[in-house]
């Protein structure tokens, strides 16, 4: 167990914020002595790891409490894991398989076709498997599938590759420590947009900023981007709220 003053000296905070965080529940210390000496356990320290990570990236604590104090089912997050790796894994082969093609290509001095530049899934069927947990959570959580309507392939791979680049370039920003009012990540976004309005989808400031809202608001879609990079979900929220205040 450690004492407020040894755990403001490991985290590099101080005991005033401490007591604040205990104040608010936000930090609530695992034993309070008779004689009201507050005593944190190896969870809390953890907690408050987590606390100082998003205090620095400007959330505010009633979001980090939000957060925080969120319900997460251990054995679902568990099973959700295995199926995004198991999906990577099937990502992946795809890619080392186009690779290989371009690496034959090169080899033999010809171009690759540009329909084989770029290799998504192939059928809706695996899609339909790729897409079958969300969709079962959205269907019971709003009653709304993604199956109702033929799923088009390639417009399909097509948004999938730019959501995997808009997310890759988003964490870089994040984790190079670049604020949600820098002109790249603003000029991403607006990038962005201009795709999804091309792919004919809602693509104006607001709906992006009501998106990245219920991304917030709803739990599984949340983790899917926390798991990808902790306190995402927060900042694409930020810089959506900002591009929509100077647009």
């Amino acid at each position: 167990m450690f004492t407020v003053q040894e755990v403001a000296n490991i985290s590099h905070t101080t005991v005033k914020t401490l007591h604040h965080y205990h104040k608010i529940g936000l930090l609530i210390p695992e034993k309070t002595t008779e004689a009201g000496y507050r005593l944190y356990g190896r969870k809390d320290l953890e907690r408050l790891q987590h606390i100082l990570f998003y205090k620095e990236l400007d959330f505010p604590l009633k979001e980090i409490k939000q957060l925080l104090d969120g319900k997460v089912d251990l054995g679902q997050t568990l099973i959700s894991q295995k199926q995004l790796f198991l999906q990577k894994i099937t990502r992946l082969n795809q890619l080392v398989e186009t690779i290989d093609l371009s690496i034959d290509s090169a080899k033999e001095g010809v171009e690759l076709e540009m329909e084989k530049m770029f290799k998504g899934f192939e059928t809706e069927k695996e899609w339909q498997q790729a897409l079958q947990e969300q969709n079962e959570y959205l269907i019971n959580e709003y009653e709304v599938d993604l199956f109702k309507q033929p799923l088009d392939v390639q417009a399909m791979n097509e948004a999938a590759m730019e959501a995997q680049a808009f997310n890759q370039e988003m964490i870089h920003f994040l984790k190079e420590g670049h604020p949600v009012n820098d002109t790249k990540v603003l000029n991403r976004i607006e990038k962005h947009l201009s795709f999804l309005e091309k792919m004919g989808h809602p693509s104006t400031p607001q709906d992006f900023l009501n998106q990245t809202e219920f991304f917030l608001s709803d739990g599984f879609h949340r983790n899917m981007l926390e798991q990808q990079q902790t306190g995402f979900a927060y900042f694409l929220n930020k810089a959506a709220a900002f591009y929509v205040s100077n647009h």
